[in-house]
């Protein structure tokens, strides 16, 4: 999988000789984060003004508007302004040492990490101070960016470092929701955290994480002259004396120790690394001062902090003061850097084709057939397990029991709620396993899987919104609007990914960045609810099959059978497609109607999915790729064994999550994260040999 890693590396004598235009939008950076800073502070639910600012600064004001302006005002704006220059920096810094345009401390899942490691600490019911936290929080956050980056290389590949990230952050932010959700009193507060709000209660811990910050902004100064040499090359650098793997691993410390004391004053204010050094680096073609690495990162630094700044003013203007105050502005950020993402993604220069498999290899029927038996003798004796094994253990003569309208009334509630969930999960498995056999064929994209395209965070948002608006929605209205979300999610995604024949690096980060929109947006609705509704979506979204009866089965039934139906039906023109472009039109197949209809199934059955149980990640990635491992390529043997294959490995994550912690419960979709994760990064390891 191959792509232009990196933007070509800026020649001086392309550049102004002159530096006073460089001083000039230094300057213009600095204004701008000046008059948002005073608008900042203007803005809330009491009215403060300008003047009333001038006056609580120089003691004039009255008692009221003294104490909101020092004790909210001046140390939200502080907040947003320390965080937003040491995200932008630490940005910056990392896209300099990586020589990868997408580097930042989200791609580098430094955030998850974070999050991971204060949800770990939480767990001990130890109270840290903000010191003792932020250094948690580095020590989650750089171990997760030395995986990133040890998994992607340096300078090798812009999609490679995005995938790795996004799937360690899948990872580990499921491990973390599982926290939550086992110990609630020990991490109470730790999701909204997780949003990034600036919103700070005095000066405190601006002042305590303030000098983590100087440290690492002076260091990333001081070794700014050795990232220059590093934008050589590494030959040139070390015939310049510079210590080239010294001053990588010095840099992505530093940048992780930014990071770390950002994530512990505000949390996880997401993409501000990422657009910061984005929007300066233009200028580094117009104006010579910002080829250099110390004054692109100080620039990066101002614009981060004009960001966040701007995403605050900006909420606190089109949101009601009593709701801005709730909606934490990380959220805003959020969405602006997944747009970012989706515009960067179609800028690239992609050169990863979405080609045909480079071998064909065809095992015998014995292989196929065996294959099937085993995989069929797994999944029943799984399934009477599941049915017979939880809270309350049973025998199979109480199911025969049971099945005749014998049983007793205990027996009867236990089954009566514990069979209905057997077969959620087995139907959302089956299903999100044919979505992704489906979604990988038409696009020739291995890595293609409806979590990882936004797909399944369309249909989740739809859910979501409807759960939070209207708590009474029944399945079937659950159902639709979780196909309204994922169909329009597939749209934007497979219609900007389709210019150049849906290639697969741009198909991938596009379908990134709708899946951050829409994480962002299912955030926002659960902040703004009330704490009810918001559990349950909670749960409902870590792909859980609790409380599941047969009226929610039955969706995704019939999304199944038709699936099972029109795949089987089409499968020879499903092995066509999957070939090249050429083939099926010499053959006389209308490629583009295929496909949009292969599309629209796969779009069917992964909302069914999501309706019946939440969102559930990587079956659709996993399944089809061991299918293709056991059986070959044909999808008359692809088909049936991925099925099987998903209905198992949902039905085992689900049999887990209630029964190794009872009678407390883990969704299926956390377990199925944990497995999936390792498999995903074991695939960007062998494409990378």
């Amino acid at each position: 999988m191959a792509v232009t890693a990196t933007e070509p590396a800026v020649r001086p004598s392309t550049a102004p000789t002159s530096r006073s235009g460089a001083a000039a939008v230094t300057a213009g950076l600095v204004l701008l984060v000046a008059v948002l800073a005073v608008v900042d502070i203007t803005q809330g639910t009491a009215a403060v003004g300008p003047s009333e600012v001038f006056k609580a600064l120089t003691g004039q004001a009255d008692a009221d508007d003294a104490s909101v302006v020092i004790a909210s005002r001046l140390p939200r704006m502080t907040a947003g302004l320390l965080v937003g220059v040491a995200l932008g920096m630490a940005g910056a810094a990392l896209q300099a040492v990586s020589r990868n345009v997408l580097a930042s401390p989200d791609t580098l899942a430094v955030n998850a990490g974070s999050y991971l490691a204060l949800g770990l600490a939480g767990v001990t019911g130890v109270s840290l101070p903000m010191i003792a936290s932020s250094g948690v929080a580095f020590a989650g956050g750089l171990a997760a960016a030395a995986v990133v980056l040890g998994l992607s290389g340096l300078g090798t590949g812009t999609v490679r470092l995005v995938l790795a990230g996004t799937a360690l952050m899948l990872g580990l932010t499921s491990m973390t929701e599982g926290l939550l959700l086992l110990f609630p009193e020990q991490t109470d507060g730790l999701y909204q955290w997780n949003q990034g709000s600036i919103a700070q209660n005095g000066f405190d811990g601006v002042l305590q994480m303030l000098p983590v910050a100087v440290v690492g902004l002076a260091g990333l100064l001081l070794t700014a002259r050795r990232v220059d040499a590093l934008a050589l090359g590494d030959d040139a650098a070390r015939g310049l004396g510079v210590p080239v793997r010294a001053t990588r691993v010095t840099v992505v410390v530093l940048a992780a120790l930014l990071s770390a004391a950002a994530v512990t004053l505000a949390g996880p204010i997401g993409f501000v690394g990422l657009c910061a050094p984005a929007l300066v680096r233009p200028l580094a073609r117009r104006f010579r001062g910002f080829v250099r690495s110390r004054a692109s990162m100080s620039a990066a630094a101002l614009t981060g902090a004009a960001l966040v700044l701007g995403s605050d003013v900006l909420l606190r203007t089109f949101v009601a003061d009593d709701l801005s105050v709730a909606v934490p502005t990380g959220i805003v950020t959020s969405l602006v850097g997944a747009v970012f993402l989706v515009v960067m993604a179609l800028r690239l220069k992609d050169t990863a084709g979405a080609g045909a498999p480079n071998r064909l290899r065809i095992p015998s029927r014995t292989v196929f057939l065996v294959t099937v038996a085993v995989l069929v003798a797994v999944l029943v004796g799984l399934v009477i397990a599941a049915v017979l094994v939880g809270d309350s253990k049973l025998l199979l003569g109480d199911v025969v029991n049971w099945a005749q309208g014998r049983a007793g009334r205990a027996v009867s509630f236990v089954l009566d709620t514990r069979v209905p969930r057997v077969l959620a999960a087995l139907c959302a498995g089956a299903a999100l396993a044919l979505s992704g056999t489906l979604v990988q064929a038409v696009t020739r994209n291995p890595l293609a899987e409806p979590a990882v395209l936004g797909v399944s965070g369309g249909g989740a948002l739809g859910a979501v919104l409807l759960v939070t608006t209207v708590p009474a929605a029944g399945t079937w209205g659950i159902a639709g609007a979780a196909f309204a979300g994922s169909a329009v999610t597939a749209v934007l995604v497979f219609g900007l990914a389709a210019r150049g024949g849906f290639q697969q690096n741009r198909l991938v980060l596009v379908g990134i960045g709708v899946a951050s929109a829409t994480t962002a947006l299912i955030s926002l609705l659960i902040v703004l609810t009330d704490p009810f509704n918001a559990t349950k979506a909670l749960t409902w979204l870590s792909g859980s099959t609790y409380g599941r009866t047969m009226p929610d089965v039955v969706p995704v039934a019939l999304a199944l059978v038709v699936g099972i139906g029109v795949a089987v039906a089409r499968r020879t023109e499903l092995d066509l497609v999957s070939l090249d472009e050429d083939t099926p039109r010499l053959l006389g197949l209308r490629v583009a109607r295929g496909r949009l209809g292969f599309l629209v199934l796969s779009v069917v059955l992964s909302s069914a999915a999501v309706a019946c149980a939440g969102t559930i990640a990587f079956v659709g990635l996993v399944a089809p790729h061991a299918a293709r491992a056991l059986v070959g390529r044909r999808h008359v043997r692809v088909v049936p064994v991925a099925i099987l294959l998903g209905a198992t490995l949902v039905c085992t994550a689900d049999l887990i999550g209630r029964t190794v912690i009872a009678p407390a419960q883990l969704g299926a979709g956390l377990m199925t994260a944990v497995i999936g994760t390792p498999y995903f990064l074991y695939l960007l390891i062998r494409s990378r040999r």
